[in-house]
C-alpha cells in the first residue's frame, strides 16, 4: 500500500529546484534536480523552476520571486550550509537540513566527533592535515586504510591503501580534494545504508539497503554506473540487527540536528553496526539509494519528493 502524504505547501507557490553548481558532484545534482522537477510537476505544483546554481543565485531568486526552495544540490555550497545560510537571510523556506547540521555532516571528522558524544559505534580513524607527519599520526592504525577527503561526497577522492607505499602514493591525491583527509581503518563487512525522513512530527527510518559491488569497494563508478552494484532490499540481516540499525540511524539524525531528510551509511562488521557518515542531501537520481529504500516501504518517488517538500521551513 502506498504511503499517504498530505500536501502542506500550496500548489501555487513559486518553487525553485536548486541543483548543479560548481561542486565536484555537479552532474549527479543536475540529474537529481531534473527528476525532482518532473515529480513536482506531476504532483500538481504549477510554478516550478529548475535552476542551475551560479554566483548570481540570490539575484535570480529575488527576480523570480521564489517562495520555496527545494535543495537538490550535492557537495560544496549546496550541502555544507552555504546555500542554507543564504536562503535564511533571504527568508526563503528550504528543504532538508539547516545551516549547522549541513556544515557538521559535510565534514566527516566533525560528524564523527558529534556521533562519538552520542555513543554511536565508529571505526577507528585519525584526521590528517597537510603539515602533519603522516606516518607518525597513523602508526596506531592497521592496514588496509581508507583515505577520505573530509568534505567530499559520492566517494570522490577516496582511496583504499593496503600498505605504506600505497598510502604515500595516494595521500597527496586525496589532499587535492580537501585540506584535511580522514584516514580510517578498512574493515570487511556488509555495506548498508538507511534513509531517515521527517513527516510532520514523525521521524522514521526507511528500509535498509544492502549493496554488493563488482568494484573493490563502493566507489564513484559503482555508485553511478548501472550494473556495477547489486542492491538487496531489504538487507539480508536479522530482525534484531535491522531494528538496531534503524534506531542508530534515527539517533544519528537527531544527534547531528538533522531536519527533513538524511541518509545514514553503515558498515556491519563482526556484528557491530558502524556509522560511516550522515548525508544531508541524498541523491535523487534513478540509481540513488534513498528513492529505492523508500519505494521498498511503499513510498513512491513522487511521494518521497512530497515528504521532503513538506519539510521546507522545518529548519527555521
Amino acid at each position: 500500500m502506498e504511503y499517504d502524504v498530505k500536501k502542506i505547501i500550496d500548489e501555487n507557490k513559486k518553487i525553485a529546484v536548486l541543483c548543479g553548481g560548481p561542486s565536484s558532484e555537479r552532474e549527479v545534482s543536475l540529474r537529481s534536480g531534473k527528476n525532482i522537477f518532473e515529480a513536482l510537476k506531476r504532483l500538481g505544483y504549477k510554478n516550478v523552476e529548475l535552476i542551475d546554481i551560479d554566483k548570481n543565485i540570490a539575484a535570480t531568486l529575488r527576480a523570480k520571486n521564489i517562495e520555496v526552495a527545494y535543495n537538490a544540490m550535492h557537495g560544496k555550497y549546496g550541502e555544507d550550509g552555504c546555500i542554507q545560510g543564504m536562503l535564511e537571510v533571504m527568508g526563503i523556506p528550504y528543504t532538508g537540513c539547516g545551516v549547522l547540521a549541513s556544515s557538521i555532516c559535510m565534514n566527516k571528522e566533525f560528524t564523527k566527533n558529534v556521533l562519538k558524544g552520542a555513543d554511536i559505534p565508529l571505526i577507528k580513524s585519525v584526521l590528517l592535515k597537510k603539515e602533519d607527519n603522516y606516518l607518525e599520526k597513523i602508526k596506531n592504525l592497521n592496514y588496509p586504510l581508507m583515505l577520505k577527503p573530509v568534505s567530499e561526497g559520492s566517494s570522490i577522492g577516496m582511496y583504499k591503501v593496503n600498505n605504506q607505499d600505497e598510502f604515500l602514493k595516494y595521500i597527496e591525491k586525496s589532499f587535492e580534494y580537501n585540506q584535511d583527509v580522514l584516514t580510517e581503518e578498512y574493515l570487511d563487512g556488509t555495506s548498508l545504508t538507511v534513509g531517515v525522513l521527517e513527516d510532520g512530527e514523525k521521524i522514521f527510518a526507511t528500509e535498509i539497503l544492502e549493496f554488493k559491488t563488482k568494484t573493490e569497494w563502493y566507489d564513484y563508478e559503482a555508485k553511478y554506473t548501472a550494473g556495477l552494484t547489486e542492491f538487496i532490499l531489504p538487507a539480508k540481516i536479522s530482525e534484531t540487527q535491522t531494528k538496531q540499525i534503524k534506531e542508530i540511524a534515527i539517533q544519528a539524525f537527531k544527534a547531528c540536528g538533522c531536519k527533513g531528510v538524511s541518509r545514514v551509511d553503515f558498515l556491519l562488521a563482526q556484528g557491530i553496526p558502524y556509522v560511516l557518515e550522515v548525508n544531508t542531501s541524498p541523491g535523487m537520481t534513478d540509481l540513488s539509494d534513498l528513492p529505492a529504500q523508500s519505494k521498498a516501504m511503499g513510498i513512491s518517488y513522487d511521494m518521497l519528493v512530497q515528504i521532503i517538500l513538506n519539510g521546507a521551513g522545518l529548519n527555521k
